[in-house]
């Protein structure tokens, strides 16, 4: 039987064939409308010592991502647990989704008469964290279970917020409160609010590991976030870690998979109920013991990034060193197949891009233009996009290089130090500064670094800035260009979280 609950009503929505598992549950019904959840068939082998279990989404999604492509709640059915689906607000933040979320859990618990477990695929994690610790939610949860949740935050949503990427992100309808709250410098703001009252409830987090061959729908995400560790295509195994938590595994899942019934469910479905679950836990071995290995991923990146907006012909240049193993460009654009030519420095051209249309969670509804070169030539590269239509894009160049290993902007003392390649030639860098709060821009600042390493951050108020270096330097008389973008929340007492 199906039922969708809304406030104190269980409305029922016709019967199931005894034979029909219980992913038929939403058909005829369209999920979507923040604050309803939908309560899944009973199923017949069920235990007394099965916690129910609620199921939460994450950004741009809905309660039908447990069911529809998934088969997480035909899993959990066919185990004998009940099952419940909520929808929040896709785009909104912690805060909103937090509040809304703490309401519907004391209904559910009322529903049950007793606590669920919660289930949360990535930022549906952050806001049940949020209700918890902040809404007063923590006398109805028994335990919670993060699916790559980003807990540290996302360089994906330093990336969309950024001077360059902003262009695209903003029409694209990426720039919302959000992927605003995702930013590595809120979140890191968010943890030390929420990190001290979170004990009273027991998290367990998984992590994911595969980002994704070329051409793939997270392959993108992958690529840039390689930098910053191993990763799913959209959320490193390092933000999805809380250090109070326990995580269950680390593996080889991407950002998609790793909420796949099929896939994960084996690995958490001990501390699902009250039998077996103090030997699972006692058995589970550390991080450290056991994933840290398993989390290892190959290449890192370096990036040039460039964007903007333009009508008919757009050429970006950027420069590749000596030394390169491989260029990838990626030029993402809101046009499909926008006339691209790829030039070298031996003026060869280059046409044979791949497109897809993007499917994450920071610029949907873009189309990625790919090309990787092997080897590349050493010197002046250009790209050239023409269009009859307006277009907002970002280029991303992906250079693996051993230059990356040495190339670094760090944050010391509250200042930026960016590390030099050749001590006898610092570079120059050009640091653009937007200054948010509450997902408004407020301030928009542009410095020029000649021969300086660092730059400290000036006194603009509380909120989110996000700060683009773009680096150019000489090593071993080869040219060489990078960005970085970094995100750090300033609070209202003037204290700094990067």
């Amino acid at each position: 039987m199906l039922k969708k609950v809304l406030v104190v009503f269980v409305l029922l929505f016709g019967l199931l064939p005894a034979a029909v598992l219980a992913g038929s549950f939403g058909k005829g019904d369209p999920p979507g409308n923040p604050g309803e959840w939908y309560v899944g068939t009973t199923p017949s082998n069920g235990s007394d010592a099965n916690h129910p279990i609620l199921f939460v989404h994450g950004l741009n999604s809905s309660s039908s991502t447990w069911w529809e492509e998934n088969d997480m709640y035909d899993t959990a059915f066919v185990n004998g647990f009940e099952t419940a689906f909520i929808d929040l607000y896709p785009t909104r933040d912690m805060w909103d989704n937090g509040e809304l979320l703490a309401q519907k859990l004391q209904e559910v618990y009322s529903f049950y008469g007793e606590k669920v477990v919660v289930v949360a695929h990535s930022k549906g994690g952050i806001d049940v964290q949020s209700a918890v610790v902040h809404y007063g939610a923590a006398p109805y949860v028994e335990k919670v279970i993060t699916l790559s949740t980003p807990h540290h935050g996302s360089q994906l949503a330093d990336l969309a917020y950024s001077s360059w990427a902003g262009w695209l992100a903003e029409i694209l309808g990426s720039k919302n409160d959000a992927t605003y709250s995702l930013q590595t410098g809120y979140m890191a703001n968010f943890r030390s609010i929420t990190d001290q009252v979170t004990g009273e409830i027991p998290f367990f987090t998984f992590g994911g590991t595969e980002r994704g061959s070329f051409g793939s729908s997270l392959y993108w995400g992958g690529l840039y976030l390689s930098s910053y560790g191993p990763n799913d295509g959209t959320v490193t195994v390092a933000s999805s870690r809380l250090p109070y938590g326990m995580e269950i595994s680390a593996g080889a899942w991407n950002h998609q998979t790793i909420k796949q019934g099929s896939s994960t469910f084996e690995l958490f479905s001990g501390f699902l109920s009250e039998t077996g679950e103090e030997t699972q836990t006692l058995n589970t071995p550390s991080p450290l013991e056991k994933n840290e290995q398993a989390v290892q991923q190959d290449e890192q990146y370096g990036f040039i990034l460039r964007g903007g907006q333009s009508q008919g012909k757009q050429t970006e240049s950027f420069y590749v060193e000596k030394g390169a193993e491989g260029l990838q460009v990626d030029w993402i654009s809101d046009e499909k197949n926008p006339r691209l030519q790829l030039v070298g420095p031996d003026r060869k051209t280059y046409t044979a891009f791949s497109i897809e249309a993007d499917k994450t969670d920071y610029l949907m509804g873009a189309y990625h233009h790919r090309i990787l070169i092997s080897k590349p030539i050493s010197g002046k590269w250009s790209i050239s996009a023409d269009t009859d239509q307006t277009q907002h894009y970002l280029l991303q160049a992906a250079i693996d290089s051993p230059l990356n290993r040495n190339l670094k902007v760090e944050m010391v003392d509250n200042q930026f130090n960016v590390a030099a390649i050749d001590q006898a030639k610092q570079p120059t860098v050009t640091v653009k500064l937007e200054k948010y709060k509450n997902s408004q821009q407020q301030t928009q600042v542009v410095h020029h670094l000649d021969r300086a390493s660092n730059y400290r951050l000036p006194d603009l108020g509380a909120g989110v800035y996000n700060v683009t270096f773009d680096i150019q330097g000489e090593s071993g008389g080869e040219k060489y260009q990078r960005t970085v973008v970094k995100s750090i929340y300033v609070d209202d007492k003037g204290r700094m979280y990067p």
